[in-house]
């Protein structure tokens, strides 16, 4: 298959959208992160292949430190090919708590962990 050709089979593959939920007990601070366009990036470039029901243990950083917070995302709507690419949108919607591990906690505004 030519260069050309094999371009167009795989962007005919690539998802258009894909919709990740997120638990209900990250706070402010991990949605910031989530929404900001160079994590959006990482995830386009971390994950290939994608379909409703992936779950992708992420995480992004609290800004001091190296401490991270946990980022459980659970693919729920894909929309087009199966696959992630550069031009692929991302949304978020928010799921049921589960207890995150939110960071360290001197420097966030995250809810305390739910508690089982």
């Amino acid at each position: 298959m030519r260069l050309p050709a094999l371009r167009s089979a795989m962007s005919a593959d690539t998802a258009d959208r894909i919709t990740l939920s997120f638990p209900a007990d990250i706070g402010k601070h991990g949605r910031k992160r989530l929404g900001q366009d160079y994590y959006k990036g990482w995830l386009r470039k971390t994950h290939d292949a994608v379909a409703v029901g992936d779950e992708w243990d992420e995480f992004t950083d609290v800004g001091c430190c190296g401490s991270q917070m946990d980022l459980p995302l659970r693919v729920e709507e894909v929309e087009g090919g199966s696959r992630v690419g550069s031009e692929t949108g991302i949304e978020y919607t928010e799921r049921e708590a589960c207890g995150v591990n939110p960071g360290w906690s001197v420097q966030y505004d995250e809810p305390e962990p739910v508690r089982d």
